[in-house]
């Protein structure tokens, strides 16, 4: 197939032509490995209110994009925060306190004696960062509350009031300043190297990579549960994942490699149009910066520069990179909100609907199709990696 677009030449595909046809390889597990994923849900599965989010069978929808099965995780409910990021950037707080107190009290520190309070005197003085377009902070911010450290975040000009409402109801402080999210990264790593606070970013940069790969892992706690579910259902042969810096995406291709190589299931990265870095890393093949000049619907996906350790797993075991629009995303919203037939409601945000709005783009264009074999005997499986995280916006776009 010839890395093509589309007929309204907005829509980009970019076949992976040197995917890994093979088992995970240990070249990559510096990067992500099992020990770090099994050691992320032993964690996590003990935090309170834990339990595992749904993985709900929309079968009319599958019908109208003309394909057998479509799966859909609904994030919408976790921790009570309304997005998987819960599940990393909270667990990559929990990280930096225990190996702060080590360091500090020169001792084995257990995460036990950590969420039971006590060392908080001492661990309230630790401070915490992070840049945000919203749901990332909402959770690094709820981790520096559960563990008892404070909190600074650094938001960008076009995050909602809603999402830095939600971050400052954890007692996060949090600044606004000009420009896009890789504007509001830079900000943060400046002033955390003048203040000494630890950055807990879920994107990975020279010189950066510890925290990042915690933060993969305690994402990788969905693909656990998603495997569980699928010990009694036919496994899917093609696995949309949306990307903003690509942590979430690599972190599922890593986890389910090996039973994807097995089943011969398909890999297809999702990126909007105007975020479009990993498409763009990929085409040159090595990591390319997009100066983001619009903000896209899909905000959590706003992001012009790939982390560098999902790079190197999505570079390896991803077999289509695609880029969709923001134009179909408030209507997919509102489908899914109502429920197509007899499908159940669900309250999916705006990154949840963009593994359906790929879905039917790929369905516009024959030549991918033929390339990654979907066809009406396909199942599908999509994330619903967040809920209504800014009510307001979601309220105005579901009514629009």
């Amino acid at each position: 197939m010839k890395n093509t677009m589309n007929k309204n030449n907005t829509l980009e595909f970019f076949l992976n032509p040197k995917k890994i046809e093979d088992y995970y390889p240990d070249f990559l597990k510096n990067v992500l490995n099992e020990n770090d994923t099994d050691s992320a849900y032993q964690e996590i599965k003990n935090w309170k209110n834990y339990e595992p989010t749904k993985l709900i069978s929309l079968d009319d929808l599958a019908k109208k994009t003309k394909v057998k099965k479509i799966y859909y995780k609904d994030e919408s409910t976790r921790f009570d925060l309304g997005s998987f990021k819960a599940l990393g950037g909270a667990f990559g707080v929990l990280q930096y306190v225990r190996k702060k107190l080590q360091d500090q009290m020169n001792h084995e520190i257990t995460l036990k004696d950590i969420k039971n309070g006590k060392y908080k005197d001492i661990i309230s003085d630790y401070v915490v960062s992070t840049a945000t377009d919203g749901n990332h902070g909402r959770s690094v911010a709820y981790g520096a509350q559960l563990f008892g450290c404070q909190c600074q975040i650094f938001i960008h000009s076009e995050v909602s009031e809603g999402r830095k409402n939600a971050m400052e109801e954890f007692g996060a402080n949090v600044i606004r300043i000009n420009g896009n999210y890789d504007d509001s990264l830079k900000v943060c790593i400046d002033e955390s190297e003048k203040n000494n606070w630890q950055i807990i970013s879920d994107t990975s940069y020279e010189g950066y990579t510890e925290y990042p790969r915690y933060i993969m892992a305690g994402y990788t706690v969905m693909a656990k549960e998603i495997l569980d579910d699928f010990e009694e259902r036919e496994f899917p042969t093609h696995i949309f994942l949306q990307a903003g810096v690509g942590g979430f995406a690599a972190a599922m291709c890593m986890r389910f490699w090996n039973t994807c190589f097995i089943n011969k299931t398909k890999i297809i990265i999702v990126e909007p149009t105007l975020a479009p870095c990993l498409i763009d890393s990929m085409k040159a093949g090595e990591i390319q910066i997009f100066d983001i000049k619009k903000e896209t619907i899909m905000t959590g996906l706003s992001c012009g520069e790939p982390s560098i350790l999902a790079w190197e797993i999505l570079k390896n075991g991803s077999d289509l990179f695609m880029t969709i629009n923001d134009r179909n995303i408030p209507e997919l919203m509102r489908l899914l909100a109502n429920g197509q037939g007899d499908d159940q409601p669900i309250e999916a945000g705006e990154c949840s609907v963009s593994g359906l709005a790929a879905l039917m783009a790929i369905q516009e264009n024959k030549e991918v199709l033929d390339a990654i074999n979907l066809n009406h005997n396909s199942r599908v499986l999509i994330f619903g990696t967040e809920g209504a995280t800014d009510p307001s916006i979601y309220k105005a776009i579901i009514n629009g």
